[in-house]
C-alpha cells in the first residue's frame, strides 16, 4: 500500500508541474478576453448593457474550469487580479475590436460591433443586450 501511495504522490506532483500558467490556457484566456471585450463595449456604448447574471455565471464557469484543471483558488485569484495580466487581456480585447473594424475609442463603431456580436450569438454577444 505504501508503494501505491508513493507512486500516486509522484504522479500528482508530476501533473502539478506539467501545468502551464493560466495565461497560456486558451479556453480561460479566450473567455476572459470575451468578458473584457463585452465590458468595454457596454461601457462605451450607451445603447448596450451587460447581461450581468449571464456574465457572472460565465466567469464562474471559467473559474470552475480552471479548478478542474488543477489550479488552486489562490492561483486563480492571483491571475485575475494581477495588473500585468489585466493589461495583457485588455490589449487582446483592443486587438479583437480593431480586427473587427471597430475603434476602441469610438462609441458608434463599438455599438455596431456589440450589435453584430449579439446577433451572432457569440460568447461576447451572449454577455450583452441592447437597451
Amino acid at each position: 500500500m505504501k508503494a501505491g501511495f508513493f507512486i500516486a504522490a509522484l504522479f500528482a506532483a508530476g501533473a502539478a508541474q506539467a501545468r502551464v500558467p493560466l495565461a497560456e490556457v486558451k479556453p480561460i484566456n479566450d473567455g476572459l478576453t470575451a468578458v473584457a471585450i463585452a465590458d468595454h463595449i457596454r461601457i462605451k456604448c450607451d445603447d448596450i448593457s451587460a447581461r450581468l447574471v449571464v456574465a457572472w455565471r460565465y466567469i464562474g464557469q471559467l473559474e470552475d474550469q480552471a479548478k478542474a484543471m488543477g489550479y488552486t483558488d489562490d492561483e486563480i485569484e492571483h491571475f485575475v487580479t494581477d495588473k500585468k495580466e489585466k493589461k495583457r487581456v485588455a490589449a487582446l480585447a483592443a486587438d479583437y475590436i480593431r480586427a473587427h473594424n471597430a475603434d476602441p475609442k469610438d462609441p458608434a463603431t463599438l455599438c455596431a460591433l456589440g450589435r453584430a456580436e449579439i446577433a451572432a450569438g457569440s460568447s461576447i454577444g451572449q454577455l450583452l443586450r441592447e437597451n
